[in-house]
């Protein structure tokens, strides 16, 4: 099966819940007029792409109908279509890993899948000819590096630990001491699941992001944040809370093909202008891929 195939899979839930609101705005469709884009715009609202960016899209998709003069059904759904691709096109999603080593640190809180989504990253990287080290610096939870480990071998990378415990931040440091030694391409932090209110948390993650920024101050840097599609509008307050410790520069969202709240991705884009940069649609190994913001809309509407 590709990977368009396990996404269109992976949406129907979400897919489903667009398509009964859709068809229930252009069942009467009689004309393109205020009343439909007034009725498009509560769609989208319970869809759980927020009220913030429901307005922004139909107020774009009013100035388009009126621009390309579009009197049709079809016509608005493309158009729609367009307006939603915009959003996320609206901010750059390739991964920026220029230089050697680079690092991505990920992010997020209890829950939504962050070592798993750790371990199908490393797989692609390797897919893609990267030589990938991974550092076990959560040291918080029970059993975190034991779960890691079985994902980087699954991946086949490199896995840098320490005891239950330790300071997580010389995990990071040993790391990338080991990254540089074996000529890494790419060093992938995990990091402890946070709730942001949490405060020591936090300053763990600074202290962190200090010994990367210390010892590879040259490096192409991400910092992604994990999000569980299922958490719907929920997850917008997580990532600007996140957004308040460190600069996070894309999300890999997870989960989808177990929701229906798959909507929300559109809003969070919007809101915290930060870019979508994985995909997760499964439960493999392989069930990870950079986002594609086509793909997305096609499997969706």
């Amino acid at each position: 099966m590709s990977f368009f195939d396990k996404l269109k899979q992976g949406l129907t839930k979400t897919k489903t819940s667009f398509e009964e609101k859709m068809n229930g705005v252009f069942s009467n469709f009689r004309k393109v007029d205020e009343e439909l884009l007034e009725d498009l715009e509560d769609a989208l609202i319970m869809s759980d792409v927020g009220v913030e960016t429901s307005v922004k899209i139909i107020s774009e998709l009013r100035n388009r109908i009126k621009k390309d003069n579009i009197k049709d059904e079809d016509g608005v759904k493309q158009a729609l279509r367009g307006e939603i691709k915009r959003v996320f096109d609206s901010v750059d999603n390739s991964l920026k890993l220029a230089s050697k080593p680079s690092v991505i640190l990920v992010v997020g809180v209890n829950g939504v899948g962050k070592t798993t989504s750790i371990g199908k990253i490393a797989n692609y990287l390797k897919k893609n000819g990267k030589k990938v080290v991974v550092a076990a610096a959560d040291t918080f939870r029970a059993a975190a590096v034991e779960q890691l480990e079985i994902w980087a071998d699954r991946a086949g990378c490199d896995i840098v630990k320490k005891a239950e415990g330790s300071d997580p931040a010389s995990v990071v440091y040993d790391a990338i001491k080991i990254t540089k030694e074996k000529n890494a391409d790419v060093l992938i932090c995990d990091t402890a699941g946070r709730l942001h209110n949490k405060k020591y948390l936090m300053d763990e993650l600074i202290k962190i992001k200090k010994v990367i920024d210390k010892e590879l101050p040259d490096s192409s840097e991400e910092v992604l944040m994990v999000l569980d599609a299922t958490t719907g509008q929920n997850a917008i307050s997580q990532v600007q809370a996140f957004k308040e410790t460190v600069d996070i520069t894309g999300i890999v969202l997870t989960k989808l093909d177990g929701t229906a709240k798959g909507g929300a991705v559109i809003g969070i884009v919007n809101e915290n202008k930060v870019p979508v940069k994985f995909i997760g649609v499964g439960e493999q190994v392989d069930d990870m891929e950079i986002f594609n913001s086509e793909d997305f809309v096609k499997a969706l509407i």
